[in-house]
């Protein structure tokens, strides 16, 4: 992982984030590190509090407790969730993206995959044409979808063309971290492997940064480079992916892979 290395300061620094829903304790002083190029996992069970942290990471949800400092491209620490919500949308439209488990979520459903795509560009101040429809094309081919298809909507598409739309249109504007919220779940086998193939092959060559909350074992490690469980709302154990699954440590991780991993 030698993008992790170049960087003294880790892209993203989580600390104590906490969040209630009245008197319930959905997520309760999650502390991580992310550093530029690194793909962390977030794994457990239903429940166990992986996409309330997602979403208050990301600023999608307000959290009651605890800090998230973003490195912009300057090299400065940013307090995300002290900035307003304008500063938020336009990290959100810029060096972040977010990929939803339903893509239907992440795209809007009744116009072309082409204006889906250019439509992060043009929110970014892009107003040419050929430029958008070029673009738009370049990427619909990186996610192998045909480019015949760019005037198609998203309601033409399968399940898994979709979801392959929706990472398009995050990453068009080549930001620097991408959040996953379950990305392969209710897809067909077959489709599921062929998106973690692409997921891979894309934050390896973007050398992007990305946390992906599954409860599948099998793409945490495939994609994940480190790895934290969460159990009732607590990062229980984190670490290398291979060491967790391998060696795990604490009884709730061994009880989580040996029911999953092992027949």
């Amino acid at each position: 992982m030698d993008a992790t290395l170049s960087s003294p300061t880790p892209l993203l620094s989580v600390r104590g984030i906490g969040k209630r829903y009245g008197q319930r304790v959905a997520l309760q002083d999650a502390s991580f590190d992310l550093w530029p190029g690194e793909v962390l996992a977030v794994v457990g069970e239903s429940g166990s509090g992986k996409s309330t942290l997602l979403n208050a990471v990301a600023a999608r949800s307000r959290s009651d407790a605890g800090s998230v400092h973003f490195q912009d491209r300057s090299g400065t620490l940013q307090d995300v969730l002290a900035m307003g919500e304008a500063q938020q949308r336009l990290l959100a439209r810029t060096d972040w993206g977010f990929v939803h488990q339903n893509a239907a979520d992440g795209l809007r459903m009744d116009v072309s995959a082409g204006a889906n795509v250019g439509e992060r560009l043009m929110g970014l101040g892009e107003r040419h044409y050929g430029r958008l429809r070029a673009t738009a094309t370049e990427w619909l081919q990186r996610v192998e979808i045909d480019a015949s298809r760019i005037d198609d909507a998203p309601r033409a598409f399968s399940g898994g063309m979709r979801q392959r739309l929706q990472i398009a249109r995050n990453l068009v504007t080549q930001p620097r971290l991408v959040f996953m919220d379950e990305p392969t779940s209710g897809l067909d086998v077959s489709v599921q492997a062929r998106l973690l193939d692409l997921l891979r092959q894309l934050t390896r060559q973007m050398q992007l940064a990305a946390i992906v909350v599954t409860h599948d074992l099998a793409v945490a490690r495939l994609l994940a480079h480190r790895m934290v469980v969460m159990q009732r709302g607590r990062v229980v154990e984190s670490g290398l992916t291979d060491q967790v699954l391998d060696d795990p440590q604490h009884p709730y991780t061994q009880l989580l892979v040996s029911s999953v991993l092992q027949p």
